[in-house]
């Protein structure tokens, strides 16, 4: 999967910093993460139901929310 952007796509619309950022591996979406004050990864989950996530730009570990569990 690649990203659609290198940011976080609702921040950069909505003029909002991020602390780090996740990559959706449905869809390619980079969102912020919940330490991000919006914490727009985990809204994308209970948007759409894609419940696996990369971190980003590393992809060094992955995060399912249904199991809110490293995998």
């Amino acid at each position: 999967m690649h990203p659609r952007t290198q940011g976080c796509t609702k921040c950069i619309r909505e003029g909002e910093k991020w602390v780090q950022l996740r990559m959706c591996l449905k869809c390619g979406r980079v969102s912020c993460c919940n330490s991000s004050h919006e914490k727009h990864a985990t809204k994308h989950f209970e948007e759409t139901g894609h419940s696996i996530m990369t971190d980003f730009p590393s992809k060094s570990w992955r995060w399912c929310f249904v199991d809110k569990n490293y995998i």
